[in-house]
């Protein structure tokens, strides 16, 4: 019996102690616990089994402290195959969540050179999703990962997305909208090349197919059934082909990012994003997400939903709140408030979100 009580005694610490392995001191600690607690239930258990003997003391002591050295052993072991056991069993922990966090990451660092625009862009929904996560309990760490990472496709032709055009012209003026959507929805696709050559989790990767769900690339396919009807032709573009091949988000983390993402880049439409149009604009692009299917294959209740939204609202107004524009400012002060660093924009005139988030 107290080999067995021992056994559940060790695995109880081990999983107290490593709910969450963010840092390398955590396997360490929980190695010093499990050998304390491991070493002290032997001593308990021989002196209420054992007779009061020197023999028996020796015996006592010189298990205890081979079940601590066991417990230490095994700290070492973790921390040495871990990474070996995160590939064997798709796990991602967050130990390498950490690691992929770091800027200086090969992809990360390629992103920024190649496509800053997007970068930025990266940086805001992942701070947008890590506070909707901790809202409803998700794994904030996964989401913010995630996030910094569910673009990189768009560094192959980043100046085809509207972010990295610095006010430039548009190539996709020059494009047919069908040509337009193959780069758009491209991106998806590069992404995930992306991400197996620099052996990312398969965590991660779910946020790159993800995060446009099979929502529709609404700009291009108004743009294709404008031209068909201008053209005087019958067949009008279905909208299945203009929608992103999926999958939809499959957990709560993927959702949010979804959300985040299409909020973020709608909001730099916004002629001036006041906090109540900010929130109109969320609870508009939740539902239509909602209503459109995208949460259909992922644990997400209503009420949560609703804790996003508010979440996100708030995170978003207090990244794009106004400016006031002080007298005597010049021509400076006769312009409208805007997000600072985003040029004034028509919002009636600039692509919708679906466009700008693609």
């Amino acid at each position: 019996l107290a080999p067995i009580v021992l056994a559940m005694v060790g695995v109880g610490v081990a999983v107290w102690q490593l709910r969450e392995i963010r840092e390398r001191h955590t396997l360490i600690r929980a190695g010093v616990m499990l050998a304390i607690c491991l070493g002290g239930g032997s001593l308990a258990t021989a002196f209420v089994r054992l007779p009061v003997s020197m023999d028996a003391v020796r015996q006592s002591l010189a298990d205890a402290a081979f079940l601590s050295l066991g417990g230490l052993l095994c700290a070492g072991i973790i921390l040495f195959i871990l990474p070996l056991l995160e590939r064997a069993f798709d796990i991602t922990t967050g130990l390498t969540l950490i690691e992929l966090r770091d800027p200086k990451h090969p992809l990360l660092r390629e992103l920024q050179q190649r496509a800053p625009g997007t970068y930025n862009h990266s940086l805001n929904v992942a701070a947008i999703s890590e506070a909707a996560a901790d809202a409803i309990g998700a794994d904030s760490l996964l989401t913010y990962v995630g996030c910094l990472y569910h673009d990189v496709g768009k560094m192959t032709k980043p100046e085809y997305f509207v972010e990295n055009q610095g006010g430039g012209p548009n190539k996709h003026d020059r494009l047919s909208p069908a040509m337009s959507l193959l780069v758009i929805v491209g991106h998806v696709k590069d992404g995930l090349e992306m991400a197996k050559q620099h052996a990312l989790p398969r965590a991660i990767e779910h946020f790159i197919e993800a995060h446009h769900g099979t929502t529709l690339v609404e700009f291009f396919y108004r743009r294709a059934v404008e031209q068909a009807k201008g053209d005087g032709g019958d067949s009008i573009p279905e909208e299945l082909a203009y929608r992103y091949p999926g999958p939809k988000p499959r957990s709560r983390e993927v959702a949010i990012a979804m959300l985040a993402d299409a909020v973020e880049s709608a909001t730099r439409t916004l002629h001036e994003p006041t906090p109540s149009r900010i929130d109109a604009l969320v609870r508009t692009l939740a539902n239509k997400r909602l209503m459109d299917g995208q949460f259909d294959d992922c644990d997400l209740t209503l009420k949560q939903l609703q804790a996003i939204v508010e979440s996100v609202s708030k995170s978003v107004s207090a990244i794009y709140h106004g400016r006031i524009a002080y007298p005597g400012g010049g021509s400076a002060a006769k312009k409208k408030t805007t997000a600072p660093g985003v040029a004034p924009t028509d919002a009636a005139a600039a692509p919708p979100a679906e466009t700008r988030a693609a």
